[in-house]
């Protein structure tokens, strides 16, 4: 468990929680260790889990409309989280996961017990609904001027 809890202080969504907090959200984690290059998630699947980056990277891929598969578009490493958006809606993922060049090894959050804890204790719950509002944005002010440059600067093609 103590494992858990060090992994959890390095995520962002877990930032200013208290140790008995970060021990309450421990007590529903569980880890998987992929080897390189294997898939955590595709896209289009049902999402039910929050996943932290415990050591190695992941590989977030997009298929493209054009057909072309697997297209990287973001490497995350130790400490950054994925699968967020399922804790607010249980849509399809918009990507597919994978593990980067080396193995890694995911703490994994289920959904239903995470949302539970947070109805149990809602100073808990605010905090990690704040964090995750502001990684959140964080994500989409990136994509937005990743969008952004590709627009205005990238030359048109001839």
């Amino acid at each position: 468990m103590s494992s858990y809890i060090s992994t959890l202080k390095q995520s962002d969504i877990f930032y200013q929680f208290t140790p008995t907090q970060l021990e309450l959200v421990a007590n529903l984690c569980h880890d998987a260790l992929f080897s390189k290059g294997e898939m955590v998630f595709e896209e289009n699947s049902s999402s039910k889990e929050l996943y932290i980056i415990a050591s190695g990277e992941v590989n977030i891929l997009i298929n493209s409309s054009a057909g072309k598969k697997g297209t990287v578009v973001a490497i995350l490493q130790r400490g950054q989280s994925f699968g967020e958006v399922a804790l607010v809606d249980e849509g399809l993922r918009s990507a597919s996961a994978s593990a980067g060049s080396k193995d890694t090894r995911l703490v994994i959050i289920p959904r239903d017990r995470l949302l539970m804890l947070c109805e149990t204790y809602p100073q808990l719950g605010y905090r990690l609904m704040y964090n995750l509002s502001a990684d959140l944005a964080m994500k989409i002010r990136n994509t937005d001027l990743r969008i952004r440059d590709q627009v205005l600067y990238t030359p048109p093609e001839k």
